[in-house]
């Protein structure tokens, strides 16, 4: 075999190992269930839910509930229940600064804190709201892939009723 056909084929071997990292289409195929309990309150004061939303599908599959808590010691938790979404390479949760995260151009020009990769793309879930995160302001959870800065599903929050009576 000549040497160019060697080294043709070593570059498309390593082109098609690249390609796939990028992508990651295996994940297409697996799901990571998470099943995180409620965090345990701290003192003799209960948590209470002040908003929460639906999730509803932008570019694939996602549905469940997003609701904020507030804990005994006052700090916030984003918990996700019964969610269900597709798995991908490099997928974020984020608060966006805006009533909706309906499309790409909204979490873009809107602007977002990123909580953290997701944890799973099935299950119960909880993520901390650092005291950066203005519930004022950031009204909208967006589920995004950041690899290829995509919406895969969004929640817009709305105050519970118990928390509008406090």
């Amino acid at each position: 075999m000549k040497t160019w056909k060697k080294v043709a084929i070593a570059v498309v071997v390593v082109g098609l190992i690249a390609v796939w990292y990028w992508f990651r289409p295996d994940r297409l195929f697996s799901n990571v269930q998470v099943s995180e309990g409620m965090p345990a309150a701290q003192g003799s004061a209960a948590t209470q839910p002040i908003e929460s939303g639906t999730f509803y599908t932008i570019l694939h599959p996602t549905s469940g509930t997003a609701t904020i808590y507030r804990m005994a010691d006052g700090s916030h938790v984003l918990r996700f229940t019964n969610f269900k979404t597709s798995n991908g390479p490099d997928v974020h949760v984020y608060m966006v600064a805006a009533d909706d995260a309906k499309d790409n151009a909204t979490v873009e020009q809107a602007g977002f804190v990123d909580l953290g990769s997701i944890k799973g793309n099935i299950g119960d879930q909880n993520y901390d709201l650092g005291a950066d995160v203005d519930l004022a302001k950031y009204r909208a959870v967006s589920v995004w892939c950041k690899r290829f800065s995509v919406n895969f599903g969004a929640a817009p929050l709305k105050a519970e009723q118990s928390a509008l009576q406090n």
